[in-house]
């Protein structure tokens, strides 16, 4: 491939790709700002690759979920150095909204809660999968053997079912109204 051809097939692999890499990413580390870095530093590795691999848009999610495992790891080294914090925190509030805003913050919040409570696999498979990946490409990504991606699916689904209702149980114990 000449270097005119793989740069024509990188810029549209890139204008096809972007969008789904980050919201993949985003959803993953619940971060947007380290998402657009990790995917930013996935297409650069690509380009630098400077050939296409054979299934483009599961060789980008499975670098990106590694960058984005490798700074999970960091990240956790450095806060175990650190003050341990809330995670109420980390996390600035919205500003005050109509009730429905406010419902659909508190259920991003308990999806995101519930999200990290899973293993990484289990939340990649789901958020893959969310984002319309085959199992084909769910197992090339995450690296496990395409027969078992269902039986691992419905596992993780089953998993998050579980930890969403368990985070809804804990909220509902802070909040005012259940103590009243």
């Amino acid at each position: 491939m000449s270097a005119h051809a793989f740069e024509a097939d990188f810029r549209a692999a890139f204008g096809e790709r972007h969008a789904e890499l980050f919201r993949v990413i985003d959803r993953y580390l619940g971060d947007a700002s380290l998402a657009s870095d990790i995917v930013q530093e996935t297409f650069v590795r690509l380009y630098r690759r400077g050939t296409m691999p054979d299934d483009l848009r599961a060789w980008l999610v499975s670098v990106a979920l590694n960058q984005a495992r490798d700074e999970q790891r960091t990240r956790s080294r450095r806060l175990r150095l650190l003050r341990r914090r809330a995670p109420e925190e980390h996390m600035g509030d919205a500003a005050p909204s109509p009730e429905d805003d406010v419902l659909s913050a508190e259920r991003r919040t308990l999806v995101r809660r519930a999200l990290d409570t899973l293993p990484q696999r289990d939340r990649a498979l789901l958020l893959l999968r969310e984002e319309g990946y085959s199992y084909r490409e769910l197992a090339v990504a995450l690296e496990i053997v395409e027969a078992s991606v269902g039986t691992l699916l419905a596992r993780a689904k089953v998993a998050f079912r579980r930890a969403y209702e368990s985070q809804q149980q804990i909220s509902s114990n802070r909040s005012p109204d259940a103590r009243a």
